[in-house]
């Protein structure tokens, strides 16, 4: 085998990374009896495996830094207790 035939063989690693959670979380739901267990982990296979129906950042702009300052008003809070 050459290398130009291994680098055909090749899979990004985001892809191997997508395919192990996915795996985990696929022997989870089947492990579990719980039926609020079940309908969380068939939502997480469904989220993963449909990454455009997810927000990012991007979508909200500003957000990240609006819950920075609640997070900081919140351990303000806790601490003039």
């Amino acid at each position: 085998m050459t290398a130009a035939d291994l680098s055909r063989l090749d899979v990004p690693l985001a892809d191997v990374e997508l395919q192990i959670v996915c795996e985990t979380t696929r022997k989870a739901l089947a492990r579990t009896h719980s039926p609020s267990d079940r309908i969380a982990y068939a939502h997480d296979l469904f989220l993963l495996t449909h990454r455009g129906l997810c927000s990012s950042s991007a979508d909200y702009p500003g957000f990240d830094a609006w819950i920075a300052q609640q997070q900081n008003l919140n351990t303000a809070a806790r601490r003039n207790r």
